[in-house]
């Protein structure tokens, strides 16, 4: 497969504190990617030097060929990347179908398709709406498109949101915790539709605390421990290296000692 995302020596310092140092990841195209490591590792923030919602000291990032470093969040979305946030992001006082067409009015207009400035003026067309009701279905709240964003559980909130970004058809999704805070059910809803997604060629790139979702879901996992990405490879791999324990837990066990 071809690399469709990559990060090349990406630095980030804020004040005198070195969020992320020489930090490269790959990951390549149609495949379901992970980033774990602990609390202060750098995740959020590699995320946030991807999607333009902070800006790199050092080092690239790159979109298949073309380089996006320090593009704004528009620009970003524009050129097929979309995100979730670890704390949702949606508009809790529209509805959930009026969320849906916020979502193709913003991906419409960083095409160049000359729009109203109010989104909701025409209240969408046809298509949009069709498109709509179609995610909404697909990620099993479709009943609740005349309900206000605000009335929906916080897992429902997970799923408007990633019906939200699938609006603009994006080649890759970045994915903050999307299984952080949801019951067991909704948590394995998500993961169905991120198979299911991925089945019709969409490429994932997961932020996740829970072990078992990302190991049972991504293809290939890359551990990031102060900055810094330590190791990558198939969940087998990293279930059993050591530098994974090392960062976990602050220990490694050496292999050789009986």
């Amino acid at each position: 497969m071809s690399v469709l995302l990559r990060t090349q020596d990406v630095c980030k310092t804020f004040g005198g504190v070195q969020a992320l140092a020489d930090c490269s990841i790959e990951v390549e195209q149609g495949s379901i990617a992970g980033l774990i490591g602990p609390n202060g590792s750098g995740k959020t923030t590699l995320f946030n030097m991807i999607t333009g919602y902070g800006r790199v000291d050092r080092g690239d990032v790159f979109l298949g060929d073309r380089k996006i470093t320090n593009l704004p969040p528009d620009k970003v979305f524009g050129h097929g990347i979309s995100r979730t946030f670890q704390l949702t992001r949606v508009f809790s006082r529209l509805t959930v179908m009026e969320n849906m067409i916020v979502g193709a009015h913003y991906s419409e207009r960083t095409q160049g398709v000359r729009r109203f400035r109010n989104p909701l003026a025409r209240a969408g067309g046809p298509a949009t709406r069709q498109r709509a009701m179609d995610l909404l279905e697909f990620t099993g709240i479709a009943d609740h498109a005349g309900a206000l964003a605000e009335t929906l559980s916080y897992g429902q909130r997970k799923l408007l949101e990633l019906s939200y970004v699938l609006m603009a058809n994006p080649a890759i999704v970045l994915l903050d915790e999307p299984a952080g805070g949801i019951n067991p059910t909704l948590i394995a809803t998500i993961a169905d539709r991120i198979r299911d997604l991925n089945a019709q060629g969409t490429t994932f790139l997961i932020v996740e605390h829970n072990m078992d979702f990302v190991m049972g879901l991504c293809d290939r996992v890359t551990v990031l421990d102060y900055g810094n990405a330590v190791v990558s490879g198939s969940p087998e791999v990293i279930r059993s290296d050591h530098r994974v324990l090392d960062a976990y837990l602050g220990t490694a066990e050496d292999d050789d000692e009986s």
